[in-house]
């Protein structure tokens, strides 16, 4: 039995390392704005630094966190975490990988705009030898490991006294890159294509990944995105609309595979643009103008759940008894009594390419709150342009999609409903302006709590709050469905974050027809 099964391995170990490297051509529906991994905290960012990066640890398909640039951890204090480092890393410009790019980095992430709210439980970082860094937080940190997550070492001797973080700026860091992860820019054409090349010396030697090209296209449109895959003219693509799901389905030598999540999509009605959203009735009555359930089934199929709260079911500060609620009269009885029984005009931005479907729904939201005598005055944008609007606030009512960064409740309050602080980056994504009076402690508090039912208890009373005062419009919980040939192997390398490994993919010779 023990000479079988070393048999099965010996020979699946041949297999991979004889199958000849391949070429992965991937269309997405957009890309990321800079090359600076701390820059903008978003989706694309995150896919772009898992290729040309690598973080310390990262997320398994089953939620779970594995080593990488850390190969090792322990606890030497409440509050000082241990890290190890792996050795005879190099980046791509041959530099070796040590603990001062360790120290460098998550110190630039905590003078990140867009980062720093994730980084502020840590106080600093020291060195203790080439390749051991200690982790020093203000307090213990129940999600260390989940933080550590978005720190992606960055070569200190390529970008130190060139590093200056600009979001949507051209600097030195959004334009050259030096990483450690399984691929190298050889081409940058924004808005039309990237090309990438597998790193000869990659020190994962484990991976079976034989994918040496990486061409990236960036390709808006759904339809047309879906096109170019049934065509053959390329091997991967994300998203894949709700309407075409069933006509990817139906296609020869192509596999769709779709995974819930707890990615929210929110509306966030601005209260210092606009008097008439600090009126908790009118918040109240735009809650109940949008029919959740009926935006899921007619426009995404089915491929979304909706929401009345910002913490999807898997995440910690989970109501139950939170649910989204439809109810077109009462919302207008209460228009009436706050003074608007003929409403009034809002402005209203969304993206058009950046979530499932975001311009249409966009367009149905829009709709309902015409019931209400809201008038919309809606313009939707490509991501890029989009979100230079949004850290602008520049319209009463804006769309954003979130990803819990840490999978967790507090990540979501920290970014979307504290009161706005510059110096912490608490409320960095808080569109609405809106600020309840003690919930910035109380974000801090589940961030120090150690003990699992009180760290609940915490964040499903911030969940109420923000529930009860319907600060946000919660919208639904989106899905997230893939596409691809079938024999590129991306069953083993997707995840509910949607950082596809693409450094482990695996391409298998087409069948013969």
């Amino acid at each position: 039995m023990r000479y079988f099964a070393f048999l099965v391995s010996f020979l699946a170990l041949l297999i991979s390392q004889t199958l000849p490297a391949a070429t992965l051509r991937m269309a997405f529906d957009s890309e990321p704005i800079s090359l600076d991994p701390q820059e903008q905290l978003s989706e694309s960012t995150l896919q772009f630094s898992h290729m040309v990066f690598d973080p310390l640890v990262r997320w398994t398909q089953d939620g779970k966190i594995e080593p990488r640039l850390a190969t090792s951890w322990k606890q030497i204090s409440p509050s000082t975490t241990r890290i190890y480092l792996r050795k005879n890393v190099h980046f791509h410009n041959g530099n070796l990988f040590s603990a001062k790019d360790v120290v460098y980095t998550i110190d630039r992430l905590k003078r990140s705009p867009d980062f720093r709210a994730l980084f502020t439980s840590i106080n600093s970082v020291t060195k203790v030898n080439e390749y051991t860094v200690d982790i020093h937080c203000n307090h213990p940190t129940p999600l260390l490991l989940n933080i550590l997550t978005y720190v992606f070492p960055m070569d200190k001797k390529f970008y130190e006294g060139r590093d200056q973080i600009v979001k949507f700026g051209r600097t030195f860091a959004s334009q050259h890159t030096s990483g450690t992860g399984p691929f190298i820019i050889k081409e940058r054409d924004p808005g039309v294509r990237m090309v990438l090349v597998r790193n000869k010396d990659y020190w994962d030697t484990k991976s079976k990944g034989n994918v040496d090209k990486l061409i990236l296209t960036p390709i808006r449109n759904d339809s047309t995105r879906l096109a170019a895959l049934l065509s053959g003219d390329v091997d991967f693509i994300f998203p894949v609309s709700p309407v075409d799901i069933a006509r990817a389905k139906e296609a020869d030598n192509i596999q769709v595979i779709t995974l819930p999540t707890s990615r929210l999509l929110l509306l966030q009605l601005n209260q210092k643009r606009r008097k008439e959203f600090r009126d908790i009735r009118v918040r109240e009555a735009i809650n109940l103008a949008i029919n959740q359930p009926l935006i899921v089934k007619k426009i995404l199929r089915g491929y979304a759940r909706p929401a009345g709260q910002l913490s999807a079911r898997s995440l910690l500060g989970y109501v139950d008894t939170i649910k989204p609620e439809y109810n077109l009269k009462k919302a207008l009885q209460l228009m009436k009594e706050a003074g608007y029984p003929h409403g009034f005009r809002v402005s209203m931005m969304a993206p058009n390419n950046r979530y499932m479907d975001d311009e249409k729904v966009a367009q149905a939201v829009a709709a309902m709150l015409g019931r209400l005598h809201i008038t919309v005055d809606l313009k939707t944008l490509p991501k890029a342009q989009y979100f230079q609007q949004y850290d602008a606030r520049a319209a009463d009512i804006m769309m954003l999609g979130w990803q819990s960064d840490t999978m967790d409740s507090d990540n979501l309050f920290e970014f979307l409903t504290a009161c706005p602080d510059a110096k912490s980056g608490l409320g960095a994504y808080n569109a609405s302006e809106y600020c309840v009076p003690g919930i910035n402690s109380e974000i801090t508090q589940a961030n120090r709590e150690m003990n699992l039912k009180k760290r609940t208890k915490i964040l499903q009373n911030i969940e109420t709050k923000v529930a009860d005062s319907a600060a946000v419009v919660p919208l639904y919980w989106q899905d997230l469905t893939w596409a691809a040939k079938d024999n590129v192997g991306i069953k083993s390398i997707i995840n509910e974050q949607n950082y596809p490994h693409l450094g482990d993919l695996v391409i298998t010779p087409p069948k013969s027809n």
